[in-house]
């Protein structure tokens, strides 16, 4: 990441970060401090303190004695000593300001093990360390297989080249304790170099790697925070906020940092509001407290059996409880339309809150009233031939000459079953012969005494 205000000591400026302390952006870096004191004008016999804060790779810091008096400024490379060989860091902060960070971190300066500073590091041991940190991916991939081929419950988040490349420093994370001792034998064999593995906790890993947060900016913990305090679910309980763990985590995958930023500026402001178990007492009956807003200044109360939400200003609530301690009750909770169309409607169900939303009130209109009939869009149904009975077609016969004879037992008749005569199937018919109708054959086929 490059911007256009970070200047070398010459005043030229640099594409990158190369600044000597005075970035106006201030997110180039990871936990980056702006040295105000770089521009003021020291006395010629002052003598600069000799401790400097060096930054190595992610947000890790220590402090290194410049015992040979090395002219130093933010963002130059410098050679560090180490357990095996040396090292290579970037001046963070030197000056008198150092000695605000060493009462910070709890740092003793004159601490007999504090480690020293060599020398600036020459072009050469620059290109050696540039070589090294281009094998870190590769080699965390091949890191990470083997985790894996050995079935260890452990998570190699980062890994760190020194500038010798006779150290590799492996970052992991894991829920217990992990036997890594077939591990390291295999890590040595495949990297040639001194393995060490170090545990950090999630919120560590995550200021390490770095990333975008939520909010659009990069995460608190990889650029100015640097105490990790305990965020308990009653943070978000108490801004009520919803317990929804996927927007309450951050990347670590724990609790976000910043539900603690204005925790205490919250219980404060609840202080104004009632308790939760106090109720409002009016003409209309009791109101119970069901929801608030701490930013807004608003509470809703609600009476009993009653489903409606009336809001209240928080100066009304605290008016409306100092009266009911003098032993008064006000009419309604509040004399908006809202407060006044609830309160009419408890008092008319006073004995029957329930009254007005019975669960059969749809029943009695259905059988009583003039909708029973009704089709579609309101309008009567033509039930006129409803229930006769139906032709080809699905259309109703035409039974205008039909006459229905009412239901009932048929009458029997007063012969035995066996003696009865006729074909009770056949119909008779009233009609008189025609004595002028030709009479007709059988329709079988002529009889064989008529052939010939």
């Amino acid at each position: 990441m490059g911007c256009g205000s970070c200047g070398n000591n010459n005043g030229s400026h640099s594409p990158g970060c190369g600044n000597n302390g005075s970035c106006s952006t201030g997110s180039c870096n990871k936990l980056n401090v702006y040295n105000w004191l770089t521009d003021v004008v020291l006395p010629e016999d002052y003598e600069p303190f000799n401790i400097v804060e060096i930054r190595f790779k992610g947000s890790k810091k220590q402090f290194y004695r410049n015992v040979n008096h090395l002219e130093l400024f933010t963002g130059d490379k410098v050679i560090v000593d180490s357990d095996i060989g040396y090292d290579v860091g970037e001046v963070s902060l030197a000056g008198e300001l150092v000695k605000l960070h060493l009462k910070k971190y709890g740092v003793d300066e004159n601490n007999s093990e504090m480690r020293t500073i060599r020398s600036i590091a020459a072009e050469e041991q620059i290109q050696k360390y540039d070589h090294f940190k281009s094998l870190e991916q590769k080699t965390l991939e091949e890191a990470r297989t083997i985790a894996l081929q050995l079935r260890l419950k452990m998570k190699i988040s980062d890994i760190e080249f020194q500038g010798d490349g006779k150290k590799v420093t492996f970052y992991y994370t894991a829920e217990g304790r992990v036997d890594f001792r077939e591990l390291i034998r295999r890590y040595a064999s495949s990297f040639k170099s001194r393995i060490q593995m170090l545990q950090v906790s999630y919120r560590e890993e995550a200021s390490r790697l770095g990333g975008i947060g939520t909010c659009g900016r990069e995460l608190c913990c990889s650029t100015w925070l640097t105490d990790y305090k305990v965020v308990s679910m009653g943070a978000p309980k108490t801004q009520n906020l919803s317990i929804n763990m996927l927007k309450l985590s951050g990347q670590c995958g724990r609790l976000k940092c910043c539900l603690n930023y204005e925790l205490e500026t919250y219980h404060e402001a609840l202080k104004e509001f009632p308790n939760e178990k106090v109720k409002l007492k009016t003409e209309s009956g009791l109101a119970s407290l069901r929801k608030i807003d701490i930013l807004k200044g608003t509470a809703w109360y609600c009476y009993e059996k009653s489903f409606d939400w009336i809001p209240l200003d928080l100066k009304r609530v605290n008016e409306i409880v100092a009266l009911n301690k003098k032993g008064k009750t006000p009419p309604t909770l509040s004399d908006t339309a809202l407060g006044a169309e609830v309160a009419f409607k408890t008092l008319e169900y006073k004995d029957d809150l329930l009254g007005d939303t019975d669960l059969t009130r749809m029943d009695d209109k259905n059988r009583r009233g003039g909708n029973r009939n009704k089709g579609k869009g309101g309008k009567p149904r033509n039930d006129r031939n409803r229930n006769q009975p139906k032709g080809k077609g699905g259309k109703p016969r035409n039974d205008r000459n039909r006459t229905d004879k009412p239901k009932g037992d048929k009458p029997q008749s007063d012969k035995p079953r066996g003696e009865r005569t006729g074909n009770p199937r056949k119909k008779t018919s009233n009609r008189k012969p025609n004595p002028n109708r030709k009479p007709q054959g059988d329709k079988k086929g002529p009889s064989p005494e008529n052939i010939g």
